[in-house]
């Protein structure tokens, strides 16, 4: 009904340019929302998702700056191969998702008192070592070459390589949910923990395993982020979770835990960024957007509060 709407009103939005943004934009947040959604299904959360994506940001852009910058964040150095760098800001994303399902696992802390915490330890180890400067001047190997290369048109509109590497996580987290142990595992603590236990479940392993692969996703995010804005910046990650809870709400994955398919990930991410697109095409204030993604989170746990409860 949003999209008829605003089709009526702005005949441009279902553009093939306009499209293709929404496409791309996408791609960009559907890695954290897929990494999120575990946390969700395990009746957690993780608000330090946006801030590792600006760590990871950094860390991909200080590593691959070009080599004859005189004011150089790492002086006397190259830019590292990026595959290299992939891994390198992945296994920090895990490392940070590694202490956070470590916390909740063996402390029995709640996952939002824990991801609080380490949101500012991210945020404040990030302005530590940038000291809120922003890193620019990125190697070609890393952005035009590999994750802005285009992949085709549609129209006169390029597709970027991203979109490819998108769908490529994409695949990755379904096989990991629905045709590993793991995925099993995971889905069965989020049911009902106890009874898991019983079962033989290693809950402790699969809240860690979690936690760590969520961290692995906001890395990733952090390294297509810095390639597309051409920089690293303190903004960068700035409130991703928020959008990313909401999607992952909006696809289906419920916060009673144990519930939730990627292709309801996939939707809630495609249609936040309708929203998003559409209210920019209304010329909508960006202020009144936390408006709408707030109502957008209370509404959708309402409502799915309320199938749970009937449910039940």
């Amino acid at each position: 009904l949003m999209v008829i709407y605003i089709q009526v009103q702005r005949p441009a939005f279902l553009a093939t340019a306009s499209i293709v943004n929404i496409i791309q934009l996408t791609a960009t947040r559907l890695p954290i929302a897929l990494g999120i959604a575990g946390a969700i299904i395990l009746t957690g959360t993780d608000l330090s998702a946006g801030r590792v994506v600006g760590l990871g940001a950094f860390v991909s852009a200080i590593l691959l700056q070009k080599a004859d910058l005189a004011n150089r964040f790492l002086a006397g150095m190259g830019p590292w191969p990026v595959v290299i760098v992939l891994v390198v800001v992945m296994l920090v994303g895990g490392i940070v998702g590694l202490v956070n399902g470590f916390c909740v696992a063996k402390f029995k802390l709640h996952p939002f008192i824990v991801t609080l915490s380490t949101q500012l330890i991210t945020y404040g180890l990030y302005l530590t070592l940038s000291n809120a400067a922003q890193i620019s001047n990125l190697d070609e190997s890393y952005t035009s070459n590999l994750v802005i290369k285009p992949m085709f048109r549609l129209g006169n509109t390029p597709v970027m390589s991203y979109v490819a590497f998108a769908i490529i996580v994409t695949a990755i987290m379904w096989f990991i949910w629905n045709k590993t142990t793991f995925g099993k595992n995971m889905f069965a603590v989020g049911s009902n923990e106890e009874a898991a236990r019983v079962s033989g479940v290693n809950v402790t392993m699969v809240i860690i395993g979690v936690f760590a692969l969520a961290g692995v996703t906001y890395g990733y995010t952090g390294f297509i982020e810095a390639a597309r804005m051409g920089a690293s910046t303190g903004t960068i990650g700035l409130n991703y979770e928020l959008d990313a809870i909401a999607a992952c709400v909006i696809g289906g994955v419920s916060f009673v835990g144990g519930i939730g398919k990627i292709s309801g990930v996939v939707l809630g991410v495609v249609l936040m960024q309708l929203i998003m697109s559409g209210m920019t095409f209304l010329g909508i204030s960006g202020n009144t957007t936390y408006i709408i993604k707030g109502l957008v989170i209370l509404i959708a746990c309402a409502i799915d509060m309320r199938k749970y409860l009937t449910k039940k």
